[in-house]
């Protein structure tokens, strides 16, 4: 079963206006898939094949002709070299739209030879996984707490029989032999496991990396190191804090996220709705996931850079989105019934900026339906946002 993705209007228009499109995202998010499936005259070519990877990195002038525009060149990053010489190609057919497709699963490889060699030429548009809209548009039974315990990737839900457990112990240990190999200099993988369950156990957190150094037995360097490893293929996000000069007193350290809640769910041993339900890490889980949703709708909307979270020294909003000098304020409660007192933090941000300056505030809750709080705020299912 195919699963329509929001991102795929985009990725139409883009290759009818540009002539290279990169699409970005963690592994099995379904880039490849989406790729195919929008443009089927494209011919297809993966860099996980160590042949065509090789010839690709030492000899590309011979692999651009053996495969002509158009096409959709898969996991691009395993041949850096290959993106002076698709300039080269590209620039001699400048105004020729969507002459090559290109996905990888490592961001950081990806963009620097994009930066370097096709500045101005591509687009370049990042697929996460699934949202709740995405999989609720496609099975509308699809219940929110499992929603959350099996994670957004699309092959869990495009498959139903797929058993969730077998699926996350293999993409982890996929991703630990293959990601974290080829982007850094591991020298053990356990180690590094032991980080990225360290990482869970944070997600919806500020993030302090000398703590995190010193509980999984690591310098603070290496921490440094293998989080931005861990950014790179889309496995952890940094939320930035809101601050102007009017609040000096706002912490300047980001807040730490887990991508998925399906990941977040198998590292912290999360099996189940019933689970989840008793689960002690809920709350973060559930920020998590509202999390992950903002990032989506503010995607959609084209507003890069506009989710924040706030806090001073006593008090946190948990999600600060701004366009235009307006702000929206969300609070995330493992609740089905919001409260008046859930809003108190809203109240008192709207105060510290400005009434003037938040067009909304709500307490995002497993509520069924959106309600009023009061002081203008409403209680607000996650699937109204």
């Amino acid at each position: 079963m195919w699963i329509p993705r929001d991102v795929e209007s985009r990725l139409r228009r883009s290759a009818r206006t540009r002539p290279v499109v990169v699409l970005t995202g963690a592994r099995q998010t379904g880039k490849t898939s989406t790729l195919r499936r929008l443009f089927p005259r494209h011919a297809f070519v993966s860099l996980d094949l160590p042949t065509e990877a090789e010839q690709a990195e030492k000899e590309p002038a011979t692999f651009l002709s053996r495969h002509p525009a158009p096409a959709i060149v898969d996991e691009v990053q395993y041949a850096p070299a290959l993106f002076r010489h698709l300039k080269v190609v590209v620039d001699a057919r400048r105004k020729r739209a969507g002459q090559y497709l290109l996905t990888g699963s490592q961001k950081f490889t990806l963009m620097k030879g994009v930066s370097e060699s096709l500045a101005g030429r591509a687009d370049i548009v990042e697929l996460e996984t699934l949202s709740l809209a995405e999989i609720q548009n496609a099975m509308r039974s699809t219940r929110l707490e499992a929603a959350m315990v099996r994670g957004g990737f699309p092959e869990l839900h495009a498959n139903p029989e797929i058993d969730p457990v077998a699926f996350y112990n293999s993409y982890l240990a996929t991703y630990l032999e293959r990601d974290v190999r080829s982007l850094a200099n591991v020298g053990s993988l356990r180690d590094f496991e032991r980080f990225l369950r360290a990482c869970a156990l944070r997600s919806a957190n500020l993030l302090n990396k000398a703590d995190l150094a010193r509980d999984v037995g690591i310098a603070p360097s290496t921490a440094n190191q293998w989080l931005s490893v861990l950014e790179a293929s889309g496995q952890v996000v940094l939320l930035e804090p809101w601050f102007s000069n009017r609040t000096r007193s706002i912490v300047k350290s980001p807040k730490l996220y887990l991508a998925d809640t399906g990941v977040l769910c198998a590292l912290l041993n999360i099996r189940s709705e019933d689970g989840l339900r008793h689960s002690p890490a809920a709350g973060a889980v559930w920020e998590t996931f509202v999390f992950a949703q903002l990032r989506h709708r503010e995607r959609r909307a084209g507003r890069a850079g506009s989710l924040f979270f706030w806090r001073d020294r006593t008090r946190e909003v948990d999600f600060v989105t701004e366009s235009g000098g307006r702000m929206e304020l969300f609070e995330a409660k493992w609740t089905e019934l919001a409260s008046a007192a859930d809003s108190v933090n809203l109240e008192f941000v709207r105060n510290v900026v400005g009434r003037s300056r938040i067009t909304s505030g709500a307490v995002v809750c497993r509520a069924p339906q959106g309600y009023p709080l009061g002081n203008s705020f409403r209680a607000l299912p996650v699937t109204e946002l």
